[in-house]
């Protein structure tokens, strides 16, 4: 499959190795379900349904996808096992494309974008938000882009030091009024400075709780109102970051944050230190929400853009 634009040769390699525990696992236990076995039966049919539900892809998606490959094996009698990898990475590619996942051009430029663009980040605590945000912030500011982060998450004092931390390892400012304090004037701070640098890019985090979510909606409806007061249609993006490696978790934490706020993008991370990337494939399914940015690995490149040809690519590669 060709390589587009922006995806180089290196990044692909990366996406490769990141992938390589879900595709070992996914591919170890499809070739032990069809040992020996040479048409595409039933039983064939029923044990890759439970392949990819324990892959982390979701019952619904997961019936989904058998009730496609059925439908293909009843038009083409000749359909056989060693077809199987081959049809269904077809069926996935073909899901992904009707979701809203479909291929970016390289979201890390921002011509086509209002400016100053501002990203809302959401999500709960641990699932790599903060450093989302700072890998995020220094591939725009490696672009030349004038970057601004604001530390909205005031309620834990290890979010906000985190954040500058970053800034200062990305040479990015960073927008703080130290814990406990109002996040919405942090948010509104933040924009007013972008204005007066002329900022590419604002990045708002924001605080990662769940379990009040009254609260959390009321939160992020007045970060949006006071920054609109400085930018009439911020934010922009509201990107919801989710753990790749808690699996069917981040799908619970999916359907509850799009509850509460207007998700427009996402951003799954830890995608290399787990066997659970078919989540991608479900949450891609299920939420209709495009999959911006995946995470595979730790250097601050390894978030890349998400690219869906290359994501299956990646995950039927054979050695």
């Amino acid at each position: 499959m060709a390589l587009f634009g922006f995806f180089s040769k290196e990044k692909k390699e990366t996406l490769d190795k990141g992938l390589e525990k879900t595709k070992d696992s996914f591919f170890g236990k499809l070739s032990r379900a069809i040992v020996g076995k040479t048409t595409i039966d039933e039983e064939v049919l029923d044990e890759l349904e439970d392949i990819l539900v324990s892959s982390d892809v979701g019952v619904e998606t997961t019936v989904k996808i058998i009730k496609r490959i059925e439908e293909r094996v009843a038009r083409d009698k000749y359909a056989t096992t060693a077809e199987l990898d081959i049809i269904l990475r077809e069926e996935i590619a073909s899901l992904l494309t009707e979701n809203k996942s479909v291929d970016v051009t390289d979201s890390f430029e921002t011509e086509h974008l209002p400016k100053p663009y501002v990203i809302m980040v959401v999500g709960v605590n641990g699932v790599g938000k903060t450093t989302t945000i700072g890998k995020l912030a220094h591939q725009f500011h490696s672009r030349g882009h004038k970057v601004i982060l604001g530390a909205a998450d005031t309620f834990r004092a290890a979010a906000v030091e985190q954040l500058k931390l970053w800034g200062k390892r990305i040479d990015v400012p960073v927008i703080d009024h130290g814990m406990n304090t109002d996040p919405s004037a942090v948010a509104y701070d933040a924009l007013k400075r972008g204005m007066e640098i002329n900022a590419d890019v604002i990045i708002i985090d924001t605080a990662g709780r769940l379990h009040t979510k009254v609260n959390l909606m009321n939160e992020l409806s007045k970060i949006k109102r006071v920054m609109q007061k400085i930018i009439p249609d911020a934010p922009h993006e509201v990107l919801l970051v989710l753990d790749g490696s808690t699996g069917q978790n981040a799908v619970i934490q999916a359907r509850e944050f799009t509850k509460v706020a207007e998700i427009s993008a996402l951003a799954i991370t830890k995608l290399d230190g787990t066997a659970k990337g078919g989540v991608v494939i479900g949450i891609s399914d299920e939420f209709k929400i495009p999959i911006k940015y995946i995470g595979v690995g730790e250097k601050m490149e390894d978030l890349q853009v998400f690219d869906r040809s290359e994501f299956v690519d990646s995950l039927f590669k054979k050695i």
